[in-house]
């Protein structure tokens, strides 16, 4: 990192051309490289208990003990929106609450975890794309995926008992089933399908809302 930030979110740099690049916009904004956009590769951001349970043969970094602490506790417990404080004061919900933010087309959206942890599975549109959002209670975890699997448009519900990052879907229209956090189909007619991952960040909504200050915001009600 090169410790700098941009609206509280943190900057990097790549030691071949010492480029500075964007967290939250994934892209350079000083250097050789600025205006160039990175690849996003998608990842799960889960706890270790939920992943290990999984995918019980991952390996681990050896840090020697150093994963017994987590040196922001004390931030994210606090109030206060960032080092340099918020840009956009949005009351829709807490300064420090938690969402799953989307961007597709022009279009960003954002849904509450509070609010995700009483809906697991929301059947949503974003920029008139069709997405599903998935969250696990026990570690929350999140996924978003487009709802659209070659011809088919979907609408999924849970199937079966919440199982953690094996949890699984099924589609009302064909009644395949599916890996609710990998996006397999495992049975059904469209077995061995896998959904598009929908680019998603996990953030704090002050941080959402200085990024993306036209945002719309999930509220359970669709």
């Amino acid at each position: 990192m090169s410790g700098k930030l941009i609206m509280n979110a943190l900057v990097m740099y790549d030691h071949q051309t010492d480029t500075l690049w964007s967290q939250f916009l994934g892209k350079g904004v000083e250097g050789p490289l600025a205006g160039k956009t990175l690849d996003l590769t998608p990842l799960i951001h889960t706890t270790w208990e939920a992943w290990k349970a999984a995918h019980p043969e991952t390996l681990v970094l050896d840090k020697r003990g150093r994963y017994q602490g987590d040196r922001y506790e004390g931030y994210y417990s606090s109030s206060e929106p960032g080092v340099i404080g918020e840009r956009v004061e949005d009351g829709r919900l807490h300064t420090k609450a938690l969402v799953v933010g989307v961007n597709l087309g022009d279009i960003s959206k954002a849904y509450p975890i509070g609010t995700l942890a009483k809906q697991s599975v929301v059947n949503d549109e974003v920029g008139g794309v069709g997405v599903v959002v998935v969250f696990d209670r026990s570690s929350s975890t999140s996924v978003v995926y487009e709802s659209r699997a070659g011809d088919h448009s979907l609408t999924f519900e849970a199937f079966g008992e919440e199982d953690g990052l094996c949890s699984m879907l099924r589609d009302r229209e064909t009644g395949t089933i599916w890996e609710a956090f990998t996006g397999v189909a495992t049975d059904g007619p469209l077995a061995g399908t896998r959904l598009k991952r929908v680019p998603s960040h996990l953030s704090f909504w002050f941080a959402w809302t200085d990024w993306n200050p036209e945002t719309e915001l999930y509220t359970g009600d669709g």
